[in-house]
């Protein structure tokens, strides 16, 4: 009896000292996330705008408060949204303390090309005011080397290093993998819809003809825009940028010299050179005062200048695009539809745009936000502007619109639908020695049971026969709702769908977008739309994660990157956006596609 006694108080400490510790870190973790921009920001005269990139640009505001929490190092990385570093930039253009921006690398944040892209035009915007604009860097990537480039000069470390190759794509096939687990997979998709290949790498050892021509299409259209930005701002014809990248011509500092892709090769000290022939004083200590593109984001914020005025509301469509309700970095489709219901309902909104950066998803989920989506646009201008993808289910909730916008970078379309089955009969009896047996009333009864997403038996010649009329079902829908939204043809339609993916370019030439541009352009047009343009302000329309829904996010994948490692814990951010297209039910329409350059 004693012994329990000690047993159960012993039990209860260490429980109770649980709590306590996880209450204890929970606040050390919401101090450290609280904490991030709340350091009041002076900007002094004679100051320069740097853009160092030591903060993620985001598309939309993250919903988990914790996400810049890091918890190996109990450090935090702010998050910016686009929104507010365009805001910062044209602020900047009309503030009198800032001489000029200084573009240059030092930090480890992250950023879209669609993001990218918008940055380099509101720099391009930036620079109409007379102001200057330089870039150095020790090494540049070809991303880095897109935006770097709109500066009136650009300069490099002696040592440092030069890319320039050109744009690709890489897909991982799963199909030997799956042969040897003894997993077979079974593909339902319409006969026209050739392009829609999210399911070619588990049923395929290489890219189909098919797939592999949109992706060629795909990368030329991506360099197309990188090489006339670069061959306009620095006056190199855009043969001889193809032809150095063939030779691989661009790697050391002297090459890129050579080949004017730079203006001087310096030291980071001498910059201070550079300043100095720009017109720049020093400030008070001798030193040239420095303001970080996140620190002048804080400061300058949201328009509370009007209040009172008419709203042009954002409404972000961030992720992929799942069933039912909840609040994540993903499209829930019964929540964004709530979402999009309130904002019909709110009178103070005039006209709303719809930030879609999403690769699709749910077929069910994404008629569930374009019912809305039309419902709105039925009492107030909707516009659409598409962020790094707004394809398959991205396009769907996008095509009632009133007017989309894509930046140039955008993969969007992907017109198309699927669904697949994994089979694990074979592997369950053959590697793990697991059977099964079932009773039942009638021959489907048991149709789709699984375990862990793998099917305990092969589908019967009946139900494939239902799955494909499913899928032929959505994609006459989807097909026709695209008609519809966008004023085409339905022959015209079909003939562009086949789950065919385009570039933001190529998407206006087809009738997809109205043009191009990005988020500003997109706010411009919503006022404009609903008549409001010389008196409103812009209100972005947020849901909220629980704290502790934040801190278990956060910390469960903060605890996997220090388990696995960066590099695995990437890998498993792949296979987690497949798993969530593999294990959801019903019909898909998911574009999985990515274009480096």
């Amino acid at each position: 009896m004693k012994f329990m006694k000690v047993f159960w108080a012993a039990l209860a400490a260490v429980v109770v000292g649980g709590i306590l510790s996880s209450l204890l870190w929970v606040i050390t973790i919401f101090s450290l996330a609280g904490a991030v921009g709340t350091t009041a920001v002076n900007v002094m005269p004679n100051s320069i705008l740097r853009i160092d990139l030591a903060d993620n640009i985001t598309d939309a505001p993250s919903v988990n408060p914790l996400a810049g929490v890091d918890f190996q190092t109990m450090q935090t990385t702010r998050n910016l949204t686009l929104l507010n570093v365009l805001r910062a930039i044209e602020a900047a253009k009309s503030d009198t303390r800032i001489k000029g921006i200084y573009i240059n690398f030092s930090g480890g944040g992250s950023l879209s090309v669609a993001a990218l892209e918008e940055m380099r035009a509101a720099i391009a915007d930036f620079k109409q005011s007379g102001k200057f604009v330089v870039a150095f860097n020790d090494t540049y990537s070809q991303m880095g080397y897109y935006l770097a480039s709109v500066a009136d000069k650009v300069y490099i470390q002696p040592e440092g290093s030069f890319s320039w190759v050109g744009a690709a794509t890489t897909s991982l096939f799963f199909k030997e993998a799956l042969d040897r687990l003894d997993i077979s997979v079974e593909v339902f998709r319409p006969t026209v819809c050739k392009y829609k290949s999210a399911v070619e790498p588990y049923v395929l050892s290489k890219m189909s003809e098919a797939n592999r021509r949109q992706m060629e299409a795909l990368c030329r259209d991506v360099w197309d825009v990188v090489c006339d930005a670069v061959s306009e701002s620095r006056g190199i014809d855009r043969g001889e940028l193809n032809r150095l990248a063939d030779r691989l011509a661009v790697t050391f500092p002297e090459d890129a010299l050579k080949h004017k892709f730079v203006d001087g090769i310096l030291y980071r000290d001498q910059m201070e050179e550079v300043f100095a022939e720009l017109g720049v004083e020093k400030g008070l200590l001798g030193d040239y005062e420095m303001v970080s593109l996140g620190d002048y984001c804080t400061i300058v914020g949201a328009d509370m200048s009007n209040l009172s005025a008419p709203k042009v509301a954002i409404v972000y469509a961030e992720g992929q695009i799942i069933d039912g309700e909840g609040i994540d970095d993903v499209v829930y489709g019964t929540t964004m539809a709530e979402t999009l219901a309130s904002v019909r309902k709110d009178e103070s909104v005039k006209s709303v745009v719809l930030r879609v950066n999403s690769p699709g998803g749910s077929a069910l989920a994404s008629d569930v936000i374009w019912r809305e989506v039309e419902l709105l646009k039925a009492v107030k201008p909707v516009i659409v502007s598409m962020g790094a993808y707004a394809a398959s289910g991205g396009y769907y909730i996008s095509c009632p619109a009133d007017a989309i916008l894509a930046d140039r970078l955008t993969l969007t379309g992907s017109i198309g639908v699927y669904g697949m089955m994994l089979d694990g009969e074979d592997m369950l009896r053959r590697k793990l020695g697991i059977t099964t047996d079932v009773v039942k009333t009638n021959p489907s009864a048991d149709f789709g049971a699984n375990i862990l997403g793998l099917n305990v038996r092969r589908s019967t010649p009946q139900e494939r026969n239902m799955l494909l009329r499913s899928v032929d079902k959505v994609y006459h829908s989807f097909t026709t709702k695209v008609a519809s939204g966008r004023n085409l043809p339905l022959n015209r339609v079909l003939e562009i769908a086949e789950g065919r993916v385009w570039s933001g370019t190529a998407a206006v030439g087809i009738g997809l977008v109205d043009g191009n541009g990005g988020l500003r352009e997109a706010i411009s047009l919503a006022a404009d739309k609903a008549g409001i343009a010389d008196n409103f302000r812009v209100e972005e329309v947020l849901d909220e994660m629980t704290p502790f829904a934040a801190f278990m996010q956060a910390f469960g994948a903060q605890a996997r990157s220090l388990i696995l490692g960066e590099e695995l814990s990437q890998v498993c951010d792949e296979y987690a956006a497949t798993q969530h297209v593999m294990l959801m039910e019903g019909v898909q329409t998911f574009c999985p596609y990515r274009i480096v350059f």
